[in-house]
């Protein structure tokens, strides 16, 4: 580790210059999102799923709500990768240098399993419960009058959280490297974890058992993952620890 001791004012000034560093590059791309928010906009509008609907404004601000929205998404995943490699810049004074080497390597892999669950929710969850939706409106008769605000907002709250979700096993080999969690643990917590997880699924899908299902799949196995990378992670940080003190 690090030798360096510092105090709490060094640590509040270093976490201080690395928030500054953050929000200047989600200013900076904040700013080059507006350049292309709104064909990202059309292009979401003429999908499978929204060419067959008809969007529609409810209030006059709709329109510019959604587009500084889905400019600020935008921004916060191009900033992701930053934000990313500040944390990790922050924590890494306090790891031995093969942990840094090695919790670094997590970058890209946060990003792609980010992608990996953003894909997932779009192209699988998001055109599921657009027809059962659609489906559920005919049956009661219902004419669907689509707002484009509460359509896109709809979308937004399906989509990125299971972007999220997919971090479970780099949180869990990051937290288990630094000694905070522990594989037996996971496995202990395994009924705990899986009734939260169907809750989680309940909660974010139309109330049929089969929508359930298929978003509960991916979180099971995320969950299974995420105890094994936990045992690899966990034994690399013991081999670590002694490598260390016999050095």
């Amino acid at each position: 580790m690090n030798d360096k001791e510092m105090s709490v004012y060094e640590h509040l000034g270093e976490l201080r210059k690395r928030l500054i560093i953050v929000l200047i590059f989600f200013a900076a791309a904040l700013v080059v999102s507006f350049f292309f928010v709104d064909d990202v906009i059309l292009y979401l509008q003429r999908t499978a799923e929204a060419k067959h609907l008809t969007m529609n404004a409810f209030r006059l601000t709709d329109p510019i709500k959604v587009y500084f929205q889905f400019a600020f998404v935008i921004a916060a995943v191009l900033s992701a990768p930053v934000l990313l490699y500040q944390i990790w810049a922050f924590v890494s004074p306090g790891l031995y240098e093969k942990e840094r080497k090695v919790t670094l390597s997590y970058i890209p892999a946060s990003i792609v399993l980010f992608l990996a669950g953003v894909s997932f929710a779009y192209f699988v969850l998001f055109p599921f419960v657009v027809r059962f939706m659609s489906r559920l409106a005919d049956q009661l008769g219902v004419q669907q009058m689509i707002g484009i605000n509460e359509y896109f907002q709809f979308l937004l709250q399906l989509v990125l959280p299971f972007g999220i979700v997919f971090q479970l096993p780099i949180v869990v080999l990051f937290f288990t490297r630094l000694g905070l969690i522990t594989p037996q643990l996971l496995v202990r917590i395994r009924k705990y974890a899986y009734l939260a997880l169907l809750i989680l699924a309940a909660v974010i899908t139309p109330p049929d058992v089969l929508s359930q299902v298929i978003v509960m799949i991916p979180l099971t196995i995320l969950y299974e993952g995420s105890i094994w990378v936990a045992r690899i992670g966990y034994r690399k940080a013991q081999r670590a620890v002694e490598q260390e003190g016999n050095e």
